[in-house]
């Protein structure tokens, strides 16, 4: 894994059950697709209405692939729908980010 893409969600702390119900959908939808899923984090103590995913990928032409494949896959779609009828996410920001190791710069 090359790059991550960690997505920051602000959610309506009011519905985080929907939220939960959404990210876990996302555990299988993902690795299908070609996304080296980290996880999905929930907002546990302190702030109440941002949440948390990462993915990894190889590079950016790799999640990019990745992209296109979720906009055809049935239960993306299906996922995303659900999302924007229950209206649980407010905001949404991604970040991609690299891991440090302990050799030369990647």
């Amino acid at each position: 894994m090359k790059i991550v893409c960690q997505i920051r969600y602000q959610i309506d702390p009011f519905k985080r059950a929907q939220f939960e119900e959404y990210a876990r959908a996302w555990l299988t939808i993902i690795p299908a697709c070609g996304g080296d899923l980290i996880g999905y984090f929930m907002p546990h103590e302190g702030t109440n209405d941002v949440a948390f995913a990462m993915i990894g990928f190889e590079s950016l032409a790799a999640y990019e692939i990745y992209r296109a494949r979720l906009k055809s896959d049935e239960k993306s779609m299906a996922n995303f729908a659900f999302a924007e009828h229950e209206k649980f996410i407010l905001r949404e920001e991604r970040t991609f980010v690299r891991p440090v190791s302990a050799g030369a710069p990647l």
